[in-house]
């Protein structure tokens, strides 16, 4: 498989390249700048809403995984609904021009207030401007793609737990804080339970789907919640960090469910069927 990564530049682009490249796929690796990818892939450094033709532009790619976002880590941003039509106009004439499959990175946030487990039937009333235009992106993908007789796969992603100090989580503000020498970290209660996942695995999950014959929506997962401060906690003692939480400092967000994780069924017969 010939594969179009958009974003494969930012935090997750590159995770996801090279597990691609490392699966025996063809990549084409695609960002506003391209440092930091995988060489193995054909980069090409460009602003993709701005390709009059980008299925001819990236060579005929057999299939897209359309991760580039601006502001995914901050929910309110304006540019989550100003680039919406962007996003959509750009996935449909590559629909238009002959791809065969077609694979975009969506998000829990897409939900709205939910307790239990999501899966790919659990309706959607998102809370937040980044939820929102995700989650009108994939209707609209998802009727444009069937009427053409594309596959598509929504990858709706759950929560990465990384180290990496250039990402946007809690969990790299945490290991920015502790390479600056600070000793406490202002955080919430912690007591709300979600579904995370180690960045690495995060990156296999998505490159194992979006190379897979799945369609419709499958959940990017552990399959399991754990609270926010016992994973936090957790992940501080396991990078030796000498930090620790200020509880209370912040509050919940109103639109933070208080126990949610993703129905991990799709995945884990992806990830099997990967390894066979």
């Amino acid at each position: 498989m010939k594969i179009l990564v958009t974003g494969a530049g930012g935090y997750l682009g590159r995770g996801v390249v090279k597990e691609l490249l490392d699966a025996g796929c063809e990549v084409v690796a695609t960002d506003i700048v391209g440092n930091g990818i995988d060489k193995r892939a054909e980069i090409i450094s460009a602003d993709i809403f701005a390709i009059e033709s980008p299925y001819d532009f990236f060579g005929k790619p057999d299939a897209v995984l359309h991760l580039a976002w601006r502001n995914g880590f901050v929910h309110n941003a304006d540019s989550h609904i100003g680039d919406l039509p962007l996003h959509d106009r750009f996935l449909k004439k590559l629909i238009d021009s002959g791809i065969k499959r077609c694979c975009v990175m969506g998000t829990m946030h897409e939900i709205g207030f939910f307790e239990g487990s999501i899966n790919e039937n659990t309706p959607c009333s998102p809370m937040n401007p980044y939820g929102i235009a995700k989650n009108a992106l994939r209707r609209s993908i998802e009727i444009y793609a069937g009427g053409k007789g594309i596959e598509f796969l929504w990858l709706r992603g759950y929560y990465i737990v990384s180290s990496d100090v250039k990402g946007a989580s809690v969990f790299s503000k945490i290991a920015q804080a502790a390479a600056e020498g600070k000793t406490e970290f202002p955080f919430t209660m912690g007591l709300n339970q979600y579904d995370y996942l180690d960045y690495d695995e995060f990156c296999a999950q998505t490159a194992a789907a979006s190379a897979s014959d799945e369609t419709g929506i499958i959940n990017i997962c552990s399959g399991r919640p754990e609270k926010l401060c016992d994973r936090v906690e957790r992940f501080i003692k396991e990078n030796g960090f000498n930090i620790k939480l200020k509880y209370g400092a912040f509050p919940d967000r109103p639109y933070d469910s208080k126990a949610v994780w993703g129905d991990d069924k799709k995945i884990r017969s992806v990830m099997a069927r990967s390894k066979s």
